[in-house]
């Protein structure tokens, strides 16, 4: 199913679209997400349930999506609906896709809000203002930087406060970067980014790496905090009793589809302004293989390990650390705090962190954009403003409702955790089973140098769907009443609920009008062959 041919923009280098795709996947999941799951699950106990979901959940979906995107980027089609379209040949998968388009608008909605919290920390660190009061501890820091305290509480203090100015600058930083496009924008800051994130995130590694044993405390140096990051067993639990418990594999699947951006329609949209004959199986493991790096031997030998020395291992629980995002904002400023030259290397560690929250964030506002493009035939600026306002308005909302992040956590389980696992098993289906796995096998190898093992037809048919299958029923299981419960008696979850269902149908909407339009022009293109001929 063929669009009509535009001018079009395409990544300029392989190493463009790499940069760009890791760039989407590299972000706070890898670096405060990821040691977060680690240090709650066992340390290296964690790394099976994680491997095993990598090599049977994360690469076949990331092949999926590169394939569709690709595909369907060559006829025409460059957003979530009309690349659904395009590559099953029903128009029905449109409405599917335009669920790959409101994920991560609802996403970057909220994480431009915790992106501003990296860019307030990082200033902070750099300006000395992370001293603290006699009697007040990080999580008071925390707690009263973020407004964890009531609704409106940061408007309460007037409008231009220091934490409302970061959200505001990293609003129109990203939209500066999407108005550039692809190329000038994208590309650009992904290809500068980057390096100098690896760069800052090696820094700090090295020097966690030398710190010996700084607090004197027999079994707390460095050796054991490697120790368990990377033992199987630890000494209060056996890898037998770790790998038992359904939450440490549910864990484990939830943070490769978390960090590599799976069924967000993000690397689709990507992957569609890639070339006929462009390299997509070798970009694809590239860019998986280098976020897979950052938060399995980056992040976690520079943040686990350095928690281990200053805080103990009695620490690292669930219940001290209650999510996996507290290690960064509570827990580490206390272990910088007691490491030597601790503010520079605070500064360097929540720069890092707000470099590759930008990398991710503006990823997620470019499938909207490309859908409006594509599906209202509007121009980028009109397209940026339309997506403005809703993101600037979630974004307002989420700032505005954070007595215990309430309306931020009840967007994020319903969109990172419950859509994302529909949609990734709606993509692995399309690949494996509509469009055909020898099909999707013969458009993955067009013009790559490397071939996937045979084995993985198997695995991308059967093994990956009943995989996610289970994954997702067991999680249900586990998750699901206590948030039905919430939402039923928290007023603000029923909002966050109502924003999500704005913005989907909104784009159900589109949806229809887009279908309207695309079917339109191809009956004005199959009448002008026909009178060719």
């Amino acid at each position: 199913m063929k669009f009509r041919k535009t001018k079009q923009e395409n990544w300029t280098t392989q190493l463009g679209v790499i940069m760009a795709v890791a760039g989407s996947a590299i972000g706070l999941g890898n670096f405060l997400r990821f040691p977060g799951q680690a240090a709650m699950y066992g340390g290296g106990a964690f790394m099976i349930p994680y491997l095993i979901a990598f090599l049977l959940l994360g690469l076949p979906v990331v092949w999926a999506e590169w394939m569709l995107g690709r595909y369907s980027g060559v006829n025409g089609y460059h957003s979530p609906p009309g690349i659904f379209r395009c590559i099953t040949g029903n128009r029905y998968m449109a409405y599917f896709g335009s669920f790959c388009v409101t994920l991560p608008t609802i996403i970057s909605a909220f994480y431009i809000f915790i992106e501003g919290w990296c860019l307030m920390y990082a200033l902070r660190y750099l300006f000395g203002w992370m001293e603290l009061e006699v009697g007040f501890s990080y999580s008071d820091l925390f707690a009263d930087s973020v407004g964890l305290s009531g609704d409106g509480v940061l408007f309460q203090r007037g409008f231009w406060n220091f934490n409302l100015l970061c959200m505001l600058f990293c609003l129109a930083f990203n939209y500066f970067l999407i108005y550039r496009g692809i190329v000038k924008g994208i590309e650009w800051f992904c290809s500068l980014a980057l390096p100098a994130l690896l760069l800052c995130s090696f820094i700090i590694m090295v020097r966690v790496l030398t710190l010996g044993n700084p607090t004197g405390i027999e079994g707390q140096g460095i050796l054991d905090g490697l120790g368990y990051v990377w033992n199987p067993s630890q000494p209060d639990k056996t890898l037998f009793e770790s790998l038992s418990n359904p939450e440490t594999w549910l864990a484990g699947a939830g943070q490769v589809f978390f960090s590599l951006s799976l069924g967000f329609g993000v690397i689709c949209t990507y992957a569609s302004y890639t070339r006929r004959n462009d390299d997509i199986v070798l970009s694809s493991l590239t860019s998986s293989v280098a976020n897979g790096f950052c938060e399995a031997v980056i992040a976690a030998m520079m943040i686990v390990p350095a928690a281990y020395i200053f805080l103990g291992p009695a620490f690292l629980t669930p219940e001290n650390l209650g999510s996996s995002f507290a290690i960064g904002f509570q827990v580490l400023p206390e272990v910088f705090h007691q490491m030597p030259m601790g503010r520079m290397f605070g500064f360097l560690f929540f720069f890092l962190l707000f470099l590759a929250a930008v990398t991710s964030s503006i990823s997620t506002l470019q499938p909207e954009i490309t859908f409006l493009e594509e599906g209202l035939d509007i121009g980028r600026k009109s397209s940026l403003m339309i997506v403005g306002v809703i993101t600037t308005f979630g974004a307002f909302f989420t700032a505005y409702f954070t007595r215990q992040l309430t309306a931020l956590d009840t967007m994020d389980f319903w969109v990172c955790n419950v859509f994302v696992f529909v949609m990734a098993g709606v993509q692995i289906i399309i690949a494996g089973w509509i469009f055909g796995i020898n099909a999707t096998m013969d458009e993955l190898h067009r013009g790559s140098q490397i071939r996937i093992p045979y084995l993985f037809r198997f695995i991308i048919k059967y093994i990956s769907p009943l995989y996610l299958l289970i994954v997702f029923v067991a999680w249900l299981y586990q998750r699901f009443p206590a948030q039905i419960e919430k939402i039923l008696q928290n007023p603000v979850a029923q909002l966050a609920l109502g924003f999500i269902a704005f913005v989907t149908i909104f784009n159900i909407v589109i949806t229809t009008q887009a279908l309207s339009r695309w079917e339109k022009q191809e009956r004005l293109n199959s009448n002008a062959t026909e009178g060719e001929l």
